[in-house]
């Protein structure tokens, strides 16, 4: 079996059991237990795999937990972040899993002693309630604990079954794909907040080459509405042949969803200390101003939220929105997050952020921004993208390049809208359609229709209007109509009608003429 098959199959199991096994539960409630539960068996491999160190003598899921040393115990927990013994590994759990009466109180045991396990190290706050809406108790797994118990061990035996092979670096991917794949389907399936915490992987992967084009290696990557970390990840999958040094970062303020984003970390086999993923409100509690500035800048922001803005007077003052004198309008955050991301790029990096198209035309506050933005000549690129590309809305969105080392003062539009593959339910973008983006944001060429440079004195006189289709004219789709060979046509069909008349006029006078004789004919025959 190929790995596209191995893939395929796996993604079509992992499926069917998140179906099976949840009953009449929501899909989207449920989701918690079988991310959770895939996640318990990715660390447990993995860190079996560390401890035993490729030697095939030892078994680690068969080893008695009283032979590990504190020694043993305190130098995984530095390296991995956590520790597990071999009877709380998930082989061991899932083995016992259908006789086992305790299974939900003594699953929830494992996990507080997995985030227990960190307290006091550098991981801490990295494993700190991982498992956290892993509720073992809850209601929605059955009224009884038998119940629970029943689809507790009905989770664990499918995911048990999944063959992810060796526990090796191929593997590893698998994991990882598996993950991303049961949040997309979840994400597909949950309406409007489905767009809230996962942006697709094709959308991502052209936001992702965007922010780090060109850039041989960077210090760090930012995301400050980070969702499930699907960004991020790619990312990494973007710059493996490259450098990320310092490693990724992110906010979330969905307690649920930052708990999906820092299992994803893990997940994808990042480290506890090369990800820093922050629980909190990016625009009013933001973090990771001591760690800035960031070489790269990837965002897909909630579209024109509420935020305080002007009822907190000390904001204006804020070293974000400083500089633009003005704040984002109270019932439209999106330049809130455009200009905290400009604060936190570095002299030599990219933001790539995903933009309701509404900021990029409308007066006031936001109009004001954006005349901020150009003026300083910090917008390189907006790119008009086509509709029904994102999950829980069906709008154009644009994507906003933000650069602080531009060589000249021109700002690109590119308008990228006819660029998608229709599916079922979404359009989506090809690899060849990021290759075209990719290759005209490149090279900065005007193509007709497609892109166009525009310079600063331009956009000052039409008012700051960063719309692409003020810039870029849209292909005239429709037929060239040849007015002289229409005439033609026309003259020809007149002659063609004229001599039919004609012809017409002759057949009916003809027939009268016929009958007219006839009539005659018949009267002579009565008088005789």
């Amino acid at each position: 079996m190929t790995s596209i098959q191995q893939r395929a199959e796996l993604q079509r199991r992992i499926w069917q059991i998140a179906n099976d096994v949840r009953g009449a539960v929501d899909g989207w409630d449920f989701k918690q237990y079988v991310l959770g539960t895939l996640f318990y068996r990715f660390i447990s491999e993995n860190f079996a795999a560390y401890i035993e160190g490729g030697d095939d003598s030892i078994d680690y899921a068969k080893l008695n937990d009283i032979v590990i040393t504190p020694e043993i115990k305190d130098d995984a927990i530095k390296t991995k972040g956590f520790f597990l013994y071999p009877s709380q590994l998930f082989v061991n759990i899932a083995a016992q899993a259908n006789t086992n009466e305790r299974l939900n109180t003594d699953l929830a045991s494992i996990f507080a002693a997995i985030e227990a396990s960190a307290n006091g190290y550098p991981s801490e706050h990295d494993i700190k309630g991982l498992f956290a809406d892993f509720d073992t108790t809850s209601n929605r797994l059955g009224n009884t604990v038998k119940d629970k118990n029943t689809r507790l061990a009905a989770v664990l035996k499918g995911v048990a079954e999944l063959d992810f092979g060796d526990f090796d670096a191929s593997h590893i991917d698998l994991f990882g794909d598996a993950y991303e794949f049961l949040i997309s389907n979840y994400a597909a399936n949950a309406g409007k907040s489905g767009g809230e915490f996962f942006t697709p992987q094709h959308v991502s992967k052209l936001i992702a080459q965007l922010a780090m084009h060109q850039q041989t290696s960077v210090n760090k990557i930012y995301d400050p509405a980070c969702g499930s970390g699907s960004l991020l990840l790619q990312a990494k999958k973007h710059f493996d042949a490259h450098t990320i040094e310092e490693g990724f970062f992110g906010q979330e303020i969905n307690h649920t969803t930052y708990n999906l984003a820092r299992m994803n970390m893990f997940l994808h086999n990042v480290n506890y200390d090369k990800f820093n993923i922050q629980l909190g409100d990016t625009l009013i509690d933001p973090h990771f101003g001591y760690d800035k500035p960031f070489d790269a800048i990837v965002s897909n922001p909630p579209y024109s939220v509420r935020w305080v803005g002007s009822d907190d007077p000390t904001l204006i003052n804020d070293e974000r929105f400083a500089p633009a004198g003005v704040l984002a309008p109270k019932s439209k955050a999106d330049f809130a997050f455009v200009l905290h991301a400009l604060s936190y790029l570095s002299s030599k990096g990219r933001a790539a952020i995903v933009c309701f198209p509404g900021i990029f035309y409308r007066g006031g506050a936001e109009q004001k921004i954006r005349q901020y933005l150009v003026d300083n000549n910090y917008v390189e690129s907006v790119i008009a993208l086509a509709p029904n590309l994102f999950y829980g809305t069906t709008i154009a969105v644009n994507i906003l390049v933000l650069a602080k080392n531009k060589k000249d003062t021109t700002t690109q539009f590119i308008d990228a809208s006819g660029l998608f593959k229709k599916e079922t339910n979404n359009n989506v973008l090809l690899d060849t359609h990021i290759e075209q983006i990719m290759a005209v944001f490149d090279s900065k060429a005007n193509v007709d229709h497609f892109a166009r440079s525009v310079s600063h004195d331009r956009i000052a006189a039409n008012d700051y209007n960063l719309s692409v289709s003020s810039y870029v004219e849209a292909k005239d789709t429709r037929e060239v109509v040849d007015i002289a060979k229409l005439n033609a046509e026309l003259k020809t069909t007149v002659a063609k009608i004229d001599q039919l008349r004609k012809d017409i006029d002759a057949i009916v006078a003809e027939i009268e003429g016929d009958s007219e004789g006839v009539d005659e004919s018949e009267s002579e025959g009565l008088e005789a």
